[in-house]
């Protein structure tokens, strides 16, 4: 399973970015670059091939890449960011996944559309409908899915950030989240709670294996309890920012 893992390094005005659902406390931009560090190589030994996009330092969110584009089997969306200061940061990513040999297309004005709030489980594309990507954006993104054989359907967003901020998908298909976090559990065909808000979010390295954010160890307690092997990292910094281990890079595999 492991493909090609697309990062961007933090930017040192990281602890300027946007913030929606928690108040701005200290970022330590020092210990973030080697939490990024450490996010990266955890991919890199475990076969994945890394590939750094060039900085972006006057983008604060810059390093949340996941945000910029959505890859679906040999297509690229580049999104449009419903938060205007980050729209500049999508340009950088068009000959990255060029190269890469991807079909691309892009969610065009005035839709919005962030990577955060694309969730695929299967064939099923779960778009959060939140502050961040509004109806126009998902109604694009369905004109370029469905006939691929994808079904899109719309989640509402009104607790978090992101739609992966509240659930992600296990690598059997259930999506798991914080409860109080999730506007609407009963949307997914299984849904698991996890005891921790910083559980909510999961990436899957391989068949069996997933990776968590090291804030969250009662999560990580019960997802082996599900016979799944679980990597977990320190993101601390990234979280005060209302990021996870999810948007800190975009996985083509």
């Amino acid at each position: 399973m492991p493909g090609t893992l697309l990062v961007r390094p933090p930017s040192p005005r990281l602890a300027e970015g946007e913030l929606t659902h928690l108040d701005r406390v200290p970022v330590d931009a020092d210990l973030s670059r080697r939490q990024w560090q450490e996010y990266r190589t955890t991919f890199a030994a475990r076969g994945w091939q890394v590939h750094e996009l060039p900085a972006a330092d006057a983008h604060p969110d810059g390093v949340f890449v996941e945000d910029t584009v959505v890859v679906f089997d040999d297509l690229a969306v580049l999104t449009r960011p419903g938060a205007a200061s980050r729209r500049g940061e999508v340009a950088s990513m068009r000959p990255v996944v060029e190269g890469l040999g991807l079909e691309v297309a892009a969610i065009e004005e005035h839709a919005t559309l962030e990577g955060g709030d694309v969730l695929k489980v299967g064939r099923t594309v779960y778009v959060g409908r939140s502050s961040r990507t509004d109806d126009a954006g998902v109604d694009q993104l369905r004109t370029l899915l469905e006939p691929r054989g994808w079904r899109v359907v719309p989640v509402p967003v009104t607790r978090v950030l992101h739609l992966k901020s509240a659930v992600t998908a296990l690598p059997d298909g259930t999506v798991i989240g914080h409860e109080p976090l999730v506007d609407a559990p009963e949307l997914f065909d299984r849904f698991v709670p996890v005891p921790e808000p910083e559980g909510n979010a999961v990436v899957v390295l391989d068949d069996r294996t997933v990776l968590l954010s090291a804030s969250a160890p009662r999560t990580a307690d019960l997802l082996r309890d599900r016979g799944l092997d679980v990597v977990t990292a320190p993101v601390t910094e990234f979280e005060k920012l209302e990021g996870c281990v999810t948007c800190l890079s975009v996985r083509v595999r």
